[in-house]
């Protein structure tokens, strides 16, 4: 797939990874992988910059854990992120519909 086809649709992804529960930045950028089947293998110089901008935004709130002896930062949904989410889930929605039904030859929404 193509790296300009997530553009954006990748705050939303990893929103959506992090609705399960916390998560470091590796356990992340697998999360994604996993759930596509592949299909999305972003590199850590896509992800981590996003989880930042994320933390910035209040989206995310993350923190510092020692894990058998090494510093790790794990990532975690605030309600603003929950709320985004769902905002973003919306936005989703409608919008594929409609790409779909447009490269099906169909008119979206359909008239009677």
């Amino acid at each position: 797939m193509r790296p300009e086809a997530l553009k954006g649709h990748l705050d939303a992804l990893l929103l959506a990874v992090l609705e399960t529960g916390p998560r470091h930045g590796y356990a992340v950028i697998d999360a994604v992988r996993d759930g596509s089947s592949g299909t999305f293998d972003l590199p850590t110089g896509t992800v981590y910059p996003a989880l930042h901008r994320l933390e910035r935004s209040g989206l995310v709130h993350s923190r510092w854990d020692t894990v058998g002896g090494r510093r790790r930062r794990t990532y975690e949904l605030t309600l603003a992120g929950r709320q985004a989410l769902k905002a973003e889930r919306d936005v989703w929605d409608t919008f594929s519909t409609a790409v779909s039904a447009l490269l099906a030859g169909r008119q979206w929404p359909a008239t009677p």
